[in-house]
């Protein structure tokens, strides 16, 4: 009977981000959100290890940027090569932070392919690598992130719009892929390893992350009988896109917490056991380090400090990373201690305290524009600028500009660049 392989899923590890939240640990002289990062992958390497795997899969965006610190550098390589004194394959993907602004290939991850590391394959290019493991042979399909320079020319691309490139760049892969599908050995399983984004995915951080020179893949493109698992990288938050599990579509999601989005978002890595035509998969939490937001509007309270303090006191913020955001009026900056603020934060790992002053004009109240109400916004502005008369002069033109944004069409808010000598179009990012 043939056994099972076990495979250990992890991605988008971005070593090197948030130091903001952290501080310098003295006895270490590193930044403690370093350390937190390298704690988390440690137990990923920890279960690969000791379980044991046969194969380890990493699904790209192994650092913030293609050319992270000699130290942080260090500690990742330092994880890594205990997967290769364990004999262990690996697959390193490539990211779209693993690439290079300047050019093609993964510069951060290159050096594995360089110095030949046993057992460890670079995927920067669409290719099948067929990997013996302990438990017999699969063949992985990487997939890496992929700009339209990797797959068209300037003239093609020349005067479209990001929704023609994008149809042009699916159109471009399909056979590729196609081609890499029909060469496959269908009496070994088969997983493909992709870094890119899926029209179904649910976003989590990487929309603050990454500058919009990818494109997006319809998921008709991964759900393929040839499939037996496809392991998916650059979305933060894990998900399975294809709950039918034919085949399972995971995004294990990042293994750390980068910033305050991923708040709420539980981190961790995939565990995986497959055999030609069968695979089980369960998802594995890490003990990421938590964030918590408190927020509190002061500004009609008669106490303000004491309504800040109650909001603090009924939080978990021991060894947290904490932002606190409270609203007050500037006739009550003092009654604010924030000595006494600080006090109550100590216990967390980190904080940052932001102050809201709220307007001294009086805000008109307009049931119009509340919950509940179906007005169009051009509507809805009129009815705001009609309850200001600090704005009746302008609102003419206000209106106007309104509508003109309104009936723009969507590819004139996309911004342009020259690069290279040619126009590009960057996806505008949604803010937090």
């Amino acid at each position: 009977m043939t056994k099972a392989i076990a495979i250990l899923h992890l991605s988008d590890i971005h070593m090197g981000s948030g130091f903001s939240h952290g501080r310098i640990n003295p006895k270490t002289g590193l930044n403690t959100r370093l350390e937190d990062f390298v704690n988390t992958l440690s137990q990923c390497i920890d279960r690969a290890i000791n379980q044991p795997v046969d194969l380890v899969l990493f699904g790209g965006d192994a650092f913030p940027d293609a050319t992270p610190p000699p130290y942080v550098q260090e500690a990742f390589a330092c994880q890594f090569r205990r997967l290769a004194d364990a004999k262990i394959p690996t697959v390193l993907l490539v990211g779209n932070h693993d690439q290079h602004s300047q050019g093609n290939g993964g510069a951060s991850l290159s050096i594995y392919r360089t110095l030949a590391v046993p057992g460890f394959i670079v995927g920067d290019s669409i290719k099948t690598h067929r990997i013996a493991t302990r438990n017999g042979e699969i063949q992985v399909i990487t997939l890496p992130w992929l700009t339209r320079s990797t797959l068209l020319t300037r003239p093609e691309t020349e005067g479209l719009s990001l929704a023609e490139v994008n149809d042009l760049l699916i159109k471009k892969l399909e056979p590729v892929l196609e081609a890499e599908i029909r060469q496959l050995d269908r009496t070994i399983p088969t997983v493909l390893l992709g870094h890119l984004m899926v029209d179904r995915a649910n976003l989590g951080a990487e929309r603050f992350l990454a500058v919009g020179k990818g494109f997006t893949i319809p998921i008709s493109l991964l759900i393929r009988p040839e499939f037996d698992y496809v392991a998916l990288g650059h979305v933060h938050k894990h998900q399975n896109l294809n709950p039918s599990n034919d085949p399972p579509i995971i995004y294990p999601g990042s293994i750390e917490r980068v910033d305050f989005s991923e708040e709420k978002e539980e981190k961790g890595y995939v565990s995986i056991e497959i055999a030609k035509g069968k695979v089980t998969w369960e998802f594995c939490p890490l003990p990421a380090r938590p964030f918590c937001t408190i927020e509190v509007d002061a500004s009609e309270k008669d106490d303000p400090q004491a309504a800040i303090l109650n909001a603090i006191a009924k939080k978990k913020i021991e060894n947290a990373v904490v932002r606190l955001i409270y609203k007050i009026r500037s006739e009550q900056l003092d009654a604010i201690d924030n000595g006494a603020i600080q006090e109550a934060l100590k216990s967390a790992h980190s904080y940052t305290i932001r102050p809201e002053l709220v307007s001294q004009l009086a805000r008109p109240r307009l049931p119009e524009l509340g919950v509940g109400t179906s007005l169009d916004p051009i509507e809805a502005l009129k009815t705001y600028l009609t309850s200001r008369d600090d704005l009746k002069d302008i609102m003419p033109d206000l209106l106007e500009a309104a509508q003109s944004l309104l009936d723009s069409d969507r590819d004139s808010w996309l911004e342009t660049e020259e690069e290279k000598g040619t126009k590009t179009q960057l996806t505008l990012e949604i803010g937090e």
